[in-house]
Order: structure tokens, then sequence, then C-alpha cells
């Protein structure tokens, strides 16, 4: 008979492998979050840990790189997942750590999966760039240098932190937006699993449009770069393209790379074909960002 609490037991121990690395482990909210996902199985690590669900207590996986070649910057990352999961071992921790050889901070943020509380990870988001940038001397980062990244669905919690944003008080704008194949709309064009565990089974027009983030971006939107391919058939190009036409129109710095093969979810494996050419033309725009004043 198979022994469920052991197989449990394995694949926690394995994200502990996986997270070892990180310097710090910080808990995001002090006492409870503002809203109750409402979720009650614990947490489940599926994938050597690389996969997990029924998230409820948010936190931040802090990578630091070497202080000798550590540029400030930093770099929060939103695992994908279809807001039903968080992919955030390839799409997560690999990241940060290619991320810190580039010298730069990657935080892995495990944020609560919404179930269809539409607001929770989008405060997740905010606290945690609030968190970094209240922190920043003591991470070694600078504070006009922090940047979002997100994968699929996390590409929109990333694009939603983008054009959703708080100016008073500790300000939760990013600096910068790095998004891999991300949903962007809630419209026609959406990937249904992530609209319907973000904004549930019938949606008014309102959310619909607040969710929509080509709708959303605005003269302060910070620059993004869209890393995606065109065989997407999970999450369909034109939400980049969209988003990117958004951002022009706003005189917004934007790039994009719309690689001809590679379909969904290759996050930082190495079998997508262009992974090397990917991390290359990513770097390269990470250094723009890093000599702009």
């Amino acid at each position: 008979m198979i022994d469920a609490r052991k197989i449990s037991a394995c694949l926690l121990l394995s994200f502990m492998t996986i997270n070892m690395n990180a310097q710090k482990v910080v808990k995001l909210w002090e006492g409870n979050p503002p809203t109750n996902n409402e979720i009650s199985e614990p947490e489940r690590y599926e994938r050597d840990g690389g996969w997990v669900t029924n998230v409820t207590v948010p936190e931040m996986s802090v990578y630091l790189p070497d202080k000798a070649v550590n540029t400030g910057l930093a770099v929060i990352i939103c695992p994908g997942g279809g807001y039903g999961g968080l992919a955030i071992g390839h799409e997560g921790v690999q990241f940060a750590e290619w991320l810190n050889k580039q010298g730069i901070a990657g935080i892995v943020l495990k944020y609560r999966l919404p179930n269809k509380h539409k607001e929770i990870p989008l405060d997740d988001a905010q606290q945690a760039i609030r968190y970094v940038r209240e922190h920043a001397d003591e991470l070694g980062i600078k504070e006009n240098k922090i940047g979002i990244a997100g994968f699929s669905a996390g590409g929109h919690l990333a694009a939603t932190a983008s054009t959703h944003f708080a100016s008073t008080g500790t300000s939760t704008r990013p600096d910068f937006s790095i998004l891999f194949y991300p949903v962007i709309t809630m419209e026609i064009a959406t990937h249904g699993g992530s609209k319907k565990n973000l904004l549930g089974d019938k949606p008014s027009d309102a959310d619909i449009h607040t969710f929509s983030n080509e709708k959303q971006v605005g003269v302060n939107t910070p620059p993004a770069i869209l890393l995606l391919s065109d065989d997407d058939k999970s999450v369909l190009p034109i939400n980049s393209i969209a988003y990117y036409e958004a951002l022009k129109k706003n005189d917004i710095p934007a790039t994009m790379y719309i690689f001809p093969q590679g379909g969904h979810g290759w996050g930082m494996r190495d079998s997508f074909t262009y992974h090397t050419q990917m991390l290359t033309l990513l770097q390269m725009w990470l250094k723009n960002i890093q000599n702009k004043q």
C-alpha cells in the first residue's frame, strides 16, 4: 500500500532541496493576509518539488548574487501555473539562480492561488514589492531598480502589478517587467483556466476590463520585455502583441522577441530550441536597464 504521508514528505524534502540556496525565506504578511483564499487543503508539492498547489501562506525566497558582481538590480519572480498551481522550479528557482550569475537578486514569490478571489495574487505581488523596496539597503538592492518577472499566468500577475500600483506610501510600481509567454487579456484571446481561477465562472464585464492588462497600460507603466513562441497554442501570442502595442501607444520602452518554435511553458528548460539565444537577448536587455539612470 502507498503511504501518502511518506510521498508528501519526500516531495517537501525535494522542494526544500530546490530552495536550499536561498539566503532568506520571508513570510510575506505579518499576521493574516488581507483576504482569505478559502483553500482548506494543505500545500502539495509534486514533480520533485517543482510544482506546488493549494498555496495559502505566501512567502518569498531571496537569492542574492555574490557581492563582487552585484549590480543592485532585483527581480521579483512570479511562476506560472494557470492560477491553479505554481511551476516554482523551472519558472522560479532556476531563473533566480540565472539572475544571480548576472549580478541580479532573484526573489521567487510563492503567491497565494486566488481560488476565484481576484484580488489575492495582486495583493501578494504588491506586498512583495513593498518589502523589497523597504529592505533594499540590507539586501544590497537599489530602490529604483526593482523589477518583476512572470511566466504565463505569472506573467499576467506581473503585468497586473505593472498596470495597477500604488504611489502613496511605499511605491508598489515595478521599475521594469520581464514577461515570458504571458496571459495578458481576460477577453476572447485569454487562457481559459487562468481566467476562471482568477475571476470565477461568471466574471463581470468590469472585472474582465480591469484584469485585461492591455487596457490598463498608461504613461507610468514600466518598460517591458516580452519573450514567447509563435506556435504557442496555450496562451496565444496576441496576448503579448496587444500589451506591446499598448506600451508603444503610451511611449513606453518595449522589446518583444517571438521565437519560431517552442510552444508554451519552456521557462528555463534547456530543451527549448532557442534557450541560449533567449537568455543572451534577455541579458543584453537587463544590462541596458542597469545602465539607465
